[in-house]
């Protein structure tokens, strides 16, 4: 018996970490990842730096 009283075992969930970059992410993403709101001058400023930097851009701002 299990645990939680069930004679099956509990089904795990795959545990997988990503980082930002792994998967793809749009400059509002980037912008709310650095904590500023979306306005037009942030959408700008993360479409300036994700073409400057990368698919890696987002990496500084995540965990």
């Amino acid at each position: 018996m299990t645990t939680n009283g069930s004679d099956k075992s509990a089904e795990q969930q795959p545990f997988e970490l990503y980082t930002g970059s792994e998967r793809p992410y749009d400059p509002e993403d980037l912008v709310k990842a650095s904590g500023r709101e979306p306005t037009p001058a942030t959408l700008e400023w993360a479409r300036r730096l994700m073409a400057e930097e990368g698919p890696g851009a987002i990496e500084r701002y995540l965990p």
